[in-house]
This record gives structure tokens, sequence and C-alpha cells, in this order.
């Protein structure tokens, strides 16, 4: 169970604070819910807490496995190219894990075939949503801007 003010972290939406903890009707059936304000824009979510963990909804990481992710970046590999088809359904398993390292895996993989060939417009959907998943997490775990993580993302990027 989580309280007010816990920093957490949505596979597909990224990190965020519980704001609240409400009760609400839906279809007859009373539920209680976390109130999730995302870290990068100010968007609310509302997570069953029945289903919190059938979701994947996780704490932040620490600031020491935040700087150890960091430290090991440049070595996760990007994946391989396969059709357009596939490597959309292996990204979102990926980012669907919510593992930092397997989000990160899309983001070099995505951000690499970006400089490459391009990307269709569904991937750079995609890698836009990945990033912020990584940005998201990092700035909580390092208490830094989304900026100043950006610039660090970018760096790893380049290598």
């Amino acid at each position: 169970m989580y309280q007010i003010g816990d920093k957490v972290v949505h596979p597909l939406h990224g990190a965020g604070v519980i704001v609240d903890i409400v009760e609400r009707t839906i279809d007859g059936a009373p539920a209680t819910y976390y109130a999730l304000r995302l870290a990068l824009d100010d968007t609310q979510l509302f997570i069953p807490m029945d289903a919190s963990e059938k979701l994947g909804i996780r704490p932040v990481c620490s600031r020491a496995q935040a700087q150890a992710f960091l430290q090991r970046l440049d070595d996760i590999v990007r994946s391989e190219s396969k059709g357009w088809n596939q490597r959309y359904r292996e990204n979102m398993l990926h980012i669907r894990s919510g593992d930092l390292d397997e989000v990160a895996q899309v983001v070099k993989s995505l951000a690499a075939r970006d400089r490459e060939r391009g990307l269709s417009m569904g991937e750079k959907k995609m890698l836009l949503s990945a990033r912020q998943i990584l940005e998201s997490e990092l700035c909580f775990a390092l208490d830094c801007s989304p900026q100043e993580i950006a610039q660090v993302i970018d760096q790893h990027l380049e290598t």
C-alpha cells in the first residue's frame, strides 16, 4: 500500500506522486483509487488500489540505483532491426515491463534508427514516451530537473 506523497512509477506513463487516495463508485461498484500526479506534465491518473500491483506500479528507484543505471547506460545494447510490426510489439513489451534497462533499450534503439533512417510517426511517439518514462523516474531519483536528465540521456545516446 502506498501513501499520499509516495513517488511511484507507472510503466506506461512514468513517475509521479500520489497526491490523494479517493473513493469512487464506477458502475455501481465502490473502489479506492490512488490519484497520481505525473512528474513531467500536469496529468493526474486514477489507479485502482486493488490493481496497482497488477498494473506494474512500483516505487521510484533509489538514488544509488539511478546512478548505477546511468553508469551502465552506454552498455545497454540496442535491439536489432526487424520488421516494423515485430519491432513495435517488442518495444511495447519492453516499455510495459517498467524496467529502466528495457525502456532504455527502446530509447537507444529508436534514437539510433531515427539518426540512421528516420522513424514513422508511431515510432516517434513511442520514442518520446519512452524518454519521458526514463526522464521522469530519474528526475525523482536524482533530484534533478527534466532538462538536466534529458542532457545526460542525450550524451549517452551519442555514444
